[in-house]
């Protein structure tokens, strides 16, 4: 008996004929596409016309085939502390992450690795808006968010500053309008996807791209810190990230691995060293701002969209925590941190 041939793909998700093995493709509710290849794992909307939607997703897919190959090439270069004169790196997302993390460099430790899940974003929706007109382009990967929106529309979001082990909280919601110049947002914290340096559960940023964005949520999450090492010894536990990752660009640097409740003037201590920081880049004109939490103590810096809260049911897309298009599998505190899985997945 003859195996029934599998259903063709729908005109939008036809693959392309260099799609790589062990990558996947599917429509979700809503009209929504998931894409994933090894540790990338993106839920994009896009919201158009019959033919420009399907346009603008031939497109996606075409670039989402090269991503993780091209990375996988130049790992060695991107595991690299970013200094000035460092080793060009050639892919389009590496270059992306390269210049990302390159206005922070100097004084703070920082690697590409740092803008890894921005870039992605940024080079998917990028080539997407770019192959037609699009109303509204959301590309979320595992929370944070490149964005491109037409004359006139918004994007409400709703913001993770709570991602409990149980699956990311929306703590509330903002609204993004095309004119805001803000195309990027993007979450960082010890409880987060990736190892942190410093005690801040979440640090969302928003700026001109999701790559910028991810690179600074990152240092200004490892800068909510208690001001001296005797403070923290009886609330903050850490460990070197090569002992739970070892394939980590962060090497032997101590990461959090525990927060106990702390009391207000530690909370409000440690929120004003991250706080501090976020406006040196705001002003700086790296970032348009930042929502910073630390257990029940919160904190901005910048000019961030207003949060409201509670968060409204209409909110659509979780910045900081995996999309609720994908609701059956949160992100965890137990997941692997995607910096680290993806190093993991690439290395030899």
């Amino acid at each position: 008996m003859t195996e029934a041939a599998p259903p063709a793909l729908p005109l939008a998700l036809r693959l392309p004929e260099a799609w790589p093995a062990g990558a996947a493709a599917a429509e979700l509710p809503g009209g929504r596409l998931h894409l994933q290849h090894g540790p990338i794992d993106l839920v994009i909307t896009v919201e158009a016309g019959a033919a420009a939607r399907h346009r603008a997703i031939a497109v996606g897919l075409h670039r989402f085939a090269g991503i993780l190959p091209g990375l996988a090439a130049e790992l060695a270069t991107l595991r690299q502390q970013a200094i000035s004169g460092a080793i060009p790196v050639a892919g389009p997302v590496a270059r992306r992450m390269q210049h990302a993390v390159a206005p922070f460099a100097g004084d703070r430790f920082i690697t590409p690795m740092a803008a890894v899940a921005g870039a992605v974003a940024d080079h998917m929706a990028t080539a997407m808006a770019a192959a037609a007109p699009l109303r509204r382009l959301i590309v979320n990967n595992g929370g944070d968010i490149a964005l491109r929106l037409a004359p006139g529309e918004t994007a409400r979001l709703l913001l993770c500053t709570d991602p409990t082990p149980e699956g990311p909280v929306a703590s509330g919601a903002v609204e993004i309008g095309a004119g805001d110049g803000i195309a990027g947002i993007a979450t960082s914290g010890w409880r987060g996807r990736s190892h942190s340096l410093g005690i801040a559960d979440a640090v969302t940023v928003f700026a001109e791209s999701a790559a910028t964005a991810d690179a600074a949520a990152t240092l200004i999450a490892n800068a909510v810190d208690l001001p001296d090492a005797p403070a923290r010894i009886p609330y903050v536990t850490r460990s070197p990230a090569s002992s739970l990752a070892p394939e980590s660009d962060l090497g032997d640097r101590l990461v959090t691995t525990r927060v106990a409740p702390l009391p207000q003037d530690l909370a409000d201590a440690a929120l004003a060293r991250g706080q501090a920081l976020a406006a040196r880049f705001a002003t700086a004109g790296h970032i348009r701002g930042a929502h910073l939490t630390l257990g029940e103590h919160t904190a901005i810096a910048g000019a961030p969209p207003p949060l409201a809260r509670p968060a409204p049911i209409a909110g659509r897309w979780l910045a900081g925590g995996r999309s609720k298009a994908r609701d059956a599998s949160p992100a965890t505190r137990e997941r692997a941190p995607v910096r680290q899985a993806l190093q993991k997945e690439l290395s030899p």
